[in-house]
């Protein structure tokens, strides 16, 4: 039963706040990289994203929580599915985000896709694109105005959508406190992580577009 989900577009610090989550005693946490070890839910996903019926049961059937993309896209359907759940928003400095985001996931997904890359990452690339790059963005996020926009009206969406006393904004560089607050857990004995440096997650994409495994 999903007990977290995390409404913030990815490069938010959302690999950061799935690491946190499953330390807190939240996971398995869905991610994006975590289709490369879940590829059945690809289908799913861009069924989602054509409009159709999704059973959100069953697409996190096994998880505790959800972060990043592609479950940030539908943050309205997957909390009226889960009214018990706590919403967490991650959010960026805009400039940073965007520069952040133009060099890693939107790289990677219009970039050509490696000779040897499995069959699994390029479905998985298709699906990003469908669901985040033209789903969200409407194809345009190079368009740097346009994809500011498309984030701030996400944020006042989720703030505006979500009953207060449910949601928590949150930057990952406050550490523990705010989230194991509004989560009701103890704070660990130990750094909050950092798990999404940009150099990092494009060498893990290259490792797993050639190799495919589970994304933890």
């Amino acid at each position: 039963m999903l007990e977290v989900i995390g409404a913030g577009v990815g490069r938010t610090g959302t690999l950061s706040l799935k690491t946190a989550l499953e330390r807190l005693g939240f996971g398995p946490c869905h991610h994006m990289l975590g289709l490369f070890g879940d590829p059945g839910q690809i289908p799913m996903w861009r069924a989602a994203a054509r409009g159709e019926p999704v059973d959100w049961a069953r697409v996190y059937a096994r998880y505790r929580a959800t972060v990043d993309w592609p479950g940030a896209r539908f943050w309205r359907e997957i909390a009226a599915a889960f009214p018990a759940a706590k919403v967490v928003l991650t959010v960026r400095d805009p400039e940073s985000w965007y520069a952040s985001a133009a060099a890693s996931i939107h790289a990677a997904a219009v970039a050509p896709p490696p000779a040897d890359a499995e069959e699994e990452y390029l479905r998985l690339r298709d699906m990003a694109v469908e669901v985040v790059w033209d789903g969200v963005f409407d194809g345009r996020f190079t368009d740097k105005e346009h994809a500011l926009r498309v984030v701030a009206e996400h944020d006042a969406a989720v703030r505006r959508g979500i009953d207060p006393d449910r949601l928590l904004v949150y930057r990952v560089g406050e550490g523990w406190g705010p989230l194991c607050e509004f989560l009701g857990v103890p704070v660990p004995d130990e750094p909050f992580p950092r798990s999404n440096e940009r150099g990092r997650f494009l060498e893990e994409l290259r490792e797993r577009s050639a190799a495919g495994g589970d994304a933890g």
